[in-house]
């Protein structure tokens, strides 16, 4: 009988992550668990297992996934698929680490202990949308974990010292069968250390350690963005049993600013201006992040006319050269007029209409729709 394609076998595309094919993975594996499926349904069940954990080692694998997706079946080599003994499975560990690993904590043995990497942190950090164009250099204050003064790391109560578990024997783990199934957990009694202490210490309970505050400087790249994140290695939680320390992820939020909205490299302001100028035209002066500027207004300029500033915006943590500056013009119409300057916009309106759509194209042009509309 030919095999099925591994693919089909996870029920992933051929394009999946390596994330996607894990996960398929870990939810047929546990569907067929031969625990899962007793009586009629357990010699299927073996078989789907197999089938599952041959398609998840054969595709987990860059290299023999490359030769898969060239070759089929008969681009891997069967004696290269870590199948132990006869059975088919190999160790419950080996099928099942990964899993594991992602469920239980990061773990791993190291000198006869079961250690675990530290979980990660995050901290969001406000900045200014000036401080995210320039760059900074920023000080920040995250929880860490010292040698506690009262045992010196021991956990033990001055006086007394751990002892070496009696479930575990001192290796962190113990050994569970189930059916032909040998698996290793973490020790429920010690949790993995391979110690008991009788009488905790009382300032740190136990644990060899305190919690305290420390400073750590961070460097805020020029350009960067709300939302980006920056990773300080080893700076998260401390492992478990001597384990790598997490690492701590800082996510930096942009203020609002009162002036300027961001758009990738780009920043786009509103620039108010009387209707005097937008119909005479003239100069005014707008802000940029590099000081004042001064753009020319054309004589008739309309409300929502943009002018751009080449170079005036944002140089990304990724671009070669600055963003630009869109100045989007809004015409101001004057308010609390007095009777003199009312009658004159009055005289004003009068001349402008003897002139017909020579002064008022637009109100000309969208007259003459309505008309044709309506008719």
């Amino acid at each position: 009988m030919s095999k099925r394609d591994y693919y089909e076998v996870l029920g992933v595309p051929k394009n999946a992550s390596d994330d996607e094919i894990k996960k398929a993975y870990r939810k047929l594996a546990m569907k067929y668990h031969p625990d899962r499926n007793q009586g009629d349904a357990d010699k299927h069940a073996e078989e789907k297992f197999k089938e599952v954990k041959e398609a998840y080692e054969m595709l987990s694998d860059p290299q023999k996934r490359a030769a898969y997706d060239q070759w089929g079946h008969a681009g891997v080599d069967p004696n290269m698929r870590g199948h132990g003994g006869g059975d088919g499975f190999g160790g419950f560990a080996e099928a099942f680490g990964d899993i594991f690993g992602d469920i239980f904590g990061q773990g791993r043995r190291t000198g006869g202990r079961q250690v675990y990497r530290g979980s990660d942190l995050s901290y969001a950090l406000e900045i200014t949308l000036e401080e995210a164009a320039r760059g900074k250099d920023a000080q920040i204050r995250i929880p860490s974990w010292e040698s506690c003064d009262t045992c010196h790391g021991s956990g033990a109560k001055p006086g007394t010292s751990a002892k070496t578990c009696n479930t575990c024997g001192g290796s962190g783990t113990v050994q569970m069968r189930q059916g032909f199934f040998s698996v290793q957990q973490t020790c429920p009694h010690c949790r993995g250390s391979g110690k008991i202490i009788p009488e905790p210490c009382p300032s740190c309970h136990g644990q060899g350690r305190v919690k305290k505050q420390k400073t750590l400087e961070v460097k805020i790249p020029a350009g960067i963005d709300d939302g980006m994140r920056i990773r300080s290695t080893g700076n998260g939680e401390p492992g478990v049993n001597g384990g790598p320390p997490g690492d701590l992820y800082i996510e930096i939020r942009v203020k609002k600013h009162e002036i300027f909205e961001r758009d990738g490299d780009d920043l786009h302001c509103q620039v108010p201006v009387s209707f005097i100028t937008a119909a005479l035209g003239g100069e005014i002066e707008v802000p940029t992040l590099d000081g004042k500027a001064v753009i020319d207004i054309p004589e008739g300029t309309q409300a929502g006319k943009q002018f751009r500033l080449r170079g005036k915006g944002i140089k990304g943590i990724r671009s070669s050269h600055p963003g630009d500056l869109y100045c989007h013009i809004t015409v101001e119409t004057p308010v609390r007029l007095t009777e003199h300057q009312r009658k004159l916009l009055r005289e004003l309106d009068e001349s402008l209409k003897k002139g017909g759509h020579r002064h008022s194209p637009s109100a000309q042009s969208w007259t003459e729709r309505l008309k044709n509309w309506f008719s």
